[in-house]
């Protein structure tokens, strides 16, 4: 987990919140959702987040809507990064689905 926060801050990233899925879903053990101010960023941060997995070791990374850059979903097995550009993750609002308010720093927090 901490790999996926170090990353994300290296590249700047914003808002980052990470939700604990134990007991909540069999997906995942972590979601972590984060902005990028551009769909550049957003590349760019798929880009370095999908090298650091794989040189830790994790096998297996699944990556969908690189080609577009507004919403890149990376899925690790144990941990889901979903990276928006602003108005797209305003748009689907996933904290509100998963029942996490937007910037709690509770969930922001957690770190394994």
């Amino acid at each position: 987990m901490k790999l996926v926060q170090t990353s994300l801050d290296d590249d700047k990233a914003q808002d980052v919140i990470v939700i604990d899925l134990n007991g909540k879903t069999s997906i995942g053990d972590y979601m972590v959702i984060a902005t990028g101010s551009s769909q550049r960023q957003v590349g760019a941060m798929a880009d370095h987040l999908q090298t650091t997995l794989k040189t830790a070791g994790f096998s297996g990374i699944a990556i969908e809507g690189a080609d577009q850059c507004d919403w890149v979903l990376i899925d690790s097995g144990d941990i889901i990064v979903h990276l928006f550009r602003p108005e797209v993750r305003d748009f689907y609002n996933l904290e509100k689905i998963w029942d996490v308010a937007p910037h709690d720093d509770s969930v922001a927090s957690v770190t394994h």
